[in-house]
């Protein structure tokens, strides 16, 4: 009797360790998958349109025509999750030159929960849009993005830039100025002609420069010169850049952002700011010195680069009846470095 209880005891006994280990299997399992969630998979290729990568929101597609080539460009359209505000209107997010509309996901999310539309593109040339060759400039991507609107049958749209979206913005407010309602500029570049103090370079060594920008360390430096204090958050647009770098259409990619770099060189913005006709928010972080091609400058024209907060205040003095609001301690990401007080800034703005 004993020698069967003590059998049967450990029959029971193994049936349990049998069945706790497969519950720690799986257990181990979603934690894994939790972690391939967070942690960036540095050593794994990604295509230069991002495939595979997961999105926050529902990515869609616009095929479009740009100088005889079709071309596929990305955007998400988010539904309000709040109540409508009185204005009622769609907020069009534009992305900087080293992110992608991803990038926008805090302020996309908050805007959605006041109640607006919101429409983020990837432009042609950057995130998961097509990589042509093309010969870019602003008017281009500025008409792209009012393809993208009619396409989603709006007429009218408030719009946010970031950085080169900036550009962007003032570009497409001028081209546009029947569809642009608002306009806030979040550490535009392009308040300065970055030709008086950066030496000009053909595609051709841009190209060769971008090919050999492949070191994980020299790029994760690169962003951290963005922000004041780094976060985890950051950390995806590091993932994102070096990744590409390992998939075999990286030459591709690094083709057009040669070619984005020399819009954003030849294109300043700076002359064409007195000429804005609408209510501009300039949302400045005062630690940013960005600046396009700024590590082509000598040693002495690169510290005048990027001042951002004299260019911002220079900016706000050009643009008739402008308002600034200027963000102690913050670089040039304010939308996620000060997300609290760049939405609050914002909502109140666009509530006019």
């Amino acid at each position: 009797m004993n020698t069967r209880r003590s059998f049967l005891t450990v029959g029971v006994g193994a049936g349990a360790a049998a069945a706790l280990g497969t519950a720690h299997a799986a257990q181990a399992a979603q934690a894994a998958q939790a972690t391939a969630r967070t942690t960036p998979a540095y050593d794994i290729p990604l295509g230069i349109a991002m495939e595979g990568y997961p999105s926050a929101f529902p990515v869609r597609f616009l095929r479009l025509v740009n100088q005889g080539e079709t071309v596929n460009m990305a955007y998400t359209d988010l539904a309000p999750t709040g109540p409508a505000p009185a204005t009622g209107r769609t907020v069009l997010l534009l992305h900087g030159k080293n992110f992608d509309g991803g990038a926008w996901e805090p302020t996309a999310r908050a805007l959605a929960a006041a109640g607006h539309r919101v429409v983020v593109p990837d432009q042609v040339g950057f995130g998961r849009s097509a990589k042509p060759a093309l010969d870019y400039g602003f008017e281009l991507l500025a008409a792209n993005t009012a393809a993208l609107l009619d396409h989603l049958g709006i007429a009218r749209a408030d719009v946010i830039g970031h950085s080169l979206g900036g550009m962007l913005g003032v570009r497409f407010a001028l081209e546009h100025p029947d569809r642009t309602g608002r306009l806030v500029l979040a550490n535009p570049v392009g308040l300065e002609d970055y030709r008086e103090l950066v030496p000009a370079h053909t595609t051709e060594r841009l190209f060769a420069d971008e090919l050999a920008n492949t070191d994980l360390a020299g790029i994760r430096a690169f962003y951290r010169s963005y922000v004041v204090h780094w976060r985890r958050a950051y950390e995806r647009h590091v993932e994102l850049r070096y990744r590409v770098t390992l998939g075999g259409e990286y030459p591709r990619w690094a083709l057009a952002s040669a070619h984005t770099y020399q819009m954003a060189y030849h294109q300043p913005v700076v002359a064409d700011l007195p000429r804005l006709r609408l209510p501009v928010l300039l949302v400045i972080g005062q630690e940013d010195r960005a600046a396009v091609g700024k590590s082509y400058a000598t040693p002495e024209n690169r510290a005048k680069l990027g001042n951002f907060p004299v260019l911002g205040r220079r900016a706000a003095a050009a643009i008739p009846g402008s308002r600034l609001v200027e963000l102690a301690g913050v670089g040039h990401l304010p939308q996620w470095e000060a997300a609290d007080r760049f939405e609050r800034e914002v909502l109140s703005f666009l509530r006019g």
